[in-house]
């Protein structure tokens, strides 16, 4: 069996880094007909975990994430969408797992450590937050996922996935299935930087082209990024590493797109070398990358706009998801609990 599981935390809609890191792969996997079973979980759970004294935000945005998967193609006919706090196995299964992992390890986590200096948590980390590789682990193994299509951000937390379930499998015999983790192919997409040039596209640094975005909003945000702060004329050489409009142009940009909105060039190589020779000014790049994300984003707006007029069938969709979920994460449960000697009245 091939069995994948993903998901995104639901603090705000998703983003185009989303979309290239993540979802669109989703979609292709989706597609390939090469698995048997998809989840993609909406992670409440976690969200809450650094927003606990403000659940309506998380509440708020289950519906925006859910119609951001949908309007991606997510389509629910062949994955499971369902919400992480309606499957109660995987707080068990979380509460076993920490009894196998040491307080310094989660420490020594790249992405914990990044994650609690992101948010001022120093000397005050809730402890749910401190243990979500752990979370994380039972979310991918109730699922017995094979597959965990994730961003380059998130390599630590599957490595410490790894080691979870080596742990439990040589403690009590093998029972886990051990994850493979799929990365973008494509270089760019693994960390989209924000419009402003910051390294990461967040929703608090108000730097994101979200996918349910206008077509007015993507242009107007596309017009104002920042580029190559010495190419301040057009004869001016400029710089393609670092600048933003060409790493966007790396994730989303091809051949066939210069052919019908800049033929003067082939191909992305053409524009940057230009670019890097001088003669070529930053609006002209812009809006060739304006373009291309307006194509790549308008069938997304419209299946959105479609969603949204069907709220209560997203509903349904979640709903039922989330028990097919319940029912497949509670067989790993009892499996858990046997292996454990806790399945007292089997």
């Amino acid at each position: 069996m091939k069995i994948i599981l993903t998901g995104d935390r639901p603090t705000g809609k998703l983003h185009v880094g989303h979309y290239v890191g993540s979802l669109k792969e989703r979609v292709r996997l989706q597609n390939s007909g090469e698995f048997d079973e998809i989840y993609i979980m909406i992670a409440d759970a976690q969200a809450l975990t650094d927003n606990a004294e403000h659940p309506e935000k998380v509440r708020n945005n289950i519906i925006e994430v859910a119609l951001d998967y949908l309007a991606c193609g997510i389509d629910p006919e062949k994955a499971t969408i369902f919400i992480q706090s309606m499957v109660p196995a995987l707080t068990e299964l979380t509460t076993y797992y920490m009894n196998l992992v040491t307080v310094s390890r989660v420490q020594r986590n790249p992405t914990v450590k990044a994650e609690i200096q992101m948010r001022n948590f120093e000397a005050s980390i809730p402890v749910g937050f401190f243990c979500y590789p752990i979370s994380q682990a039972s979310d991918i193994t109730a699922f017995r996922a094979t597959d965990v299509p994730v961003g380059e951000d998130q390599l630590p937390m599957l490595e410490q996935c790894k080691e979870i379930v080596h742990k439990f499998n040589s403690v009590y015999g093998e029972t886990l299935t051990e994850p493979n983790i799929i990365l973008p192919k494509n270089a760019a997409c693994l960390r989209l930087p924000g419009i402003d040039g910051k390294a990461k596209m967040s929703k608090s640094l108000g730097n994101c082209i979200y996918l349910s975005d206008s077509a007015e909003d993507v242009q107007k945000k596309v017009m104002s990024m920042f580029t190559d702060p010495n190419h301040l004329r057009v004869q001016d050489p400029g710089k393609v590493e670092g600048n933003p409009v060409f790493t966007y142009l790396d994730a989303f940009c091809t051949d066939e797109q210069f052919a019908e909105f800049l033929p003067e060039y082939k191909c992305l190589d053409e524009l940057k070398e230009h670019y890097q020779r001088g003669g070529l000014g930053d609006v002209k790049i812009k809006k060739f990358l304006n373009k291309v994300l307006q194509a790549e984003l308008a069938p997304i707006r419209e299946r959105r706009a479609m969603w949204e007029s069907r709220i209560p069938d997203v509903y349904d969709i979640l709903k039922s998801g989330s028990e097919v979920a319940r029912a497949k994460a509670n067989e790993t449960l009892a499996d858990v609990r046997r292996a454990m000697k806790i399945n007292y009245f089997e």
